[in-house]
């Protein structure tokens, strides 16, 4: 089975009067239908590996496949297309457009890519963010909305072009608990039901043991890269 994302002896050096060194030598494939959890202390390098893996950012050495497809050697027009077909992002601060309700900040990846009507983005936007329970929300905009309800919409929005794959930088490292476990189970249900792919940058060591495998990153480095005990035990 071809990765969804293979990292291939991955480095990336800010350059400098003294270089910086953000991840090095990684070696990583993820598949079809993982919950991948990487965590590490601060500053090392787990975010920039998942920009890395999320064509955010381009190694200095070594090479990102998506689908088994180098990017190295791709435009950066096209790199575009594929994060906007193939890959759907969440952050930590949402990064909603303020002036735009909720509706029309899940329709704009739609409309970036093409392919859909106007008409046609907007009902699918509606679509997503009802079936996160946002439908009495749809002509809001996000500053009208709680916390945890701007994060559900950013999943909307990830989803909106139907990728396989999502990647989440410290989804819930703003929210309180209860919208923290609400996004959670709705990452583990695009898994477990929607048949996606799930990487997630996250602090919460509770989180990331329920999740299915654990990539551990230190000084830049994988340190580990392991089912968790829940993966374990389901077989």
């Amino acid at each position: 089975m071809t990765p969804l994302i293979e990292a291939r002896n991955v480095t990336k050096i800010l350059a400098g009067t003294v270089p910086v060194t953000l991840v090095k030598d990684i070696n990583l494939a993820i598949m079809p239908r993982e919950f991948v959890a990487i965590t590490g202390p601060s500053g090392s390098g787990k975010s920039s590996l998942l920009y890395l893996l999320g064509l955010l950012d381009l190694p200095t050495i070594g090479d990102v496949l998506i689908d088994g497809r180098s990017t190295n050697v791709m435009l950066e027009d096209e790199r575009a297309e594929v994060r906007l077909s193939r890959i759907g992002f969440v952050f930590q601060f949402h990064f909603l457009l303020p002036e735009f309700s909720i509706t029309e900040n899940v329709a704009l990846p739609m409309r970036a890519l093409g392919g859909l009507s106007a008409r046609a983005a907007a009902s699918r936007a509606e679509e997503l963010l009802s079936s996160f329970g946002l439908s009495d929300h749809l002509r809001k905009t996000p500053d009208q909305l709680s916390g945890g309800q701007r994060q559900r919409v950013a999943v909307a929005r990830a989803l909106a072009n139907d990728p396989p794959v999502i990647l989440a930088d410290e989804p819930t490292g703003s929210l309180d608990t209860l919208a923290t476990s609400q996004v959670f189970d709705i990452l583990r249900d695009l898994v477990t039901r929607g048949g996606k792919t799930v990487v997630a940058v996250t602090h919460d060591l509770n989180l990331a043991a329920r999740m299915h495998r654990r990539i551990h990153v230190v000084d830049g480095r994988i340190a580990s890269d392991e089912a968790t005990a829940l993966a374990a035990n389901a077989q």
